[in-house]
């Protein structure tokens, strides 16, 4: 396969997907003994996938802008700069390749000639909406990734028009709030990533926010549910709503 040239301008034949309508609550949580806060976040007439959920932020701790994130699918598209993939609930996201970027497939060191049309990758990096500049691509193992594993996950895929589903699965942090938080980036922005794209594929996570209790909230855009996946200090999915 040929050599990449590195270019920052591919663009997405892909709509942009947003999550839209309805709103949802975060309920007391399955054990501990605390209760979350409530809170509502109405997002009809969202444009844009990152739209509409806990977006709202203030001062350093803005949401809005690209963070360290990442997403799983199949490669559809494969260019000089980069490529396309497709998440098993159907987004289409668009990965930039840099100098800097990192190949694996599995566990073992690769080139970005291991990218090709079909293959199950991973991809971590900074993340704008569905355009995400890769820090380190992965090429997975054949079914890894698809609509089965997001089926059981009980990943609702984005509707037009469709309410945010409600429901709340595992344990939500007892005071965890919207917009609480730090941005993280590094290792455990990674480590957060895998863990809630293993647990609930078919997303693409736009951030990574440490909270008080030492956890983490990924957040997750272009599917109707789940917005918020909780990961505990060692890296385990405890929540997701």
């Amino acid at each position: 396969m040929f050599s990449r040239k590195l270019t920052r301008s591919i663009v997405v034949g892909a709509a942009a997907i947003a999550v839209a309508g309805g709103s949802y609550g975060i309920v007391s949580a399955t054990s501990g003994g605390g209760a979350a806060a409530a809170s509502t976040t109405p997002a009809a007439g969202s444009s844009s996938p990152a739209a509409g959920h806990g977006s709202a932020g203030g001062g350093s701790n803005a949401r809005s802008g690209p963070a360290a994130g990442g997403s799983s699918g199949t490669v559809g598209s494969v260019s000089t700069s980069g490529f396309t993939m497709t998440t098993s609930a159907g987004q289409k996201v668009t990965v930039d390749e840099a100098s800097s970027t990192t190949y694996q497939k599995g566990t073992s060191p690769a080139s970005a000639s291991a990218i090709t049309t079909g293959e199950s990758v991973l991809v971590l990096g900074t993340v704008n909406s569905t355009t995400i500049t890769a820090t380190q691509v992965t090429v997975q193992p054949t079914g890894s990734e698809g609509s089965a594993a997001s089926s059981a996950a009980g990943v609702v895929p984005f509707q037009q028009g469709a309410p945010s589903t409600s429901k709340q699965a595992g344990q939500i942090p007892a005071n965890y709030s919207q917009g609480s938080g730090t941005i993280v980036s590094g290792t455990a922005a990674s480590k957060a990533t895998e863990a809630a794209l293993a647990a609930y594929p078919g997303g693409v996570v736009d951030r990574v926010v440490k909270l008080s209790n030492g956890e983490y909230e990924v957040h997750y855009i272009g599917v109707n549910w789940p917005h918020h996946i909780f990961v505990n200090q060692d890296f385990k999915v405890v929540g997701a709503d």
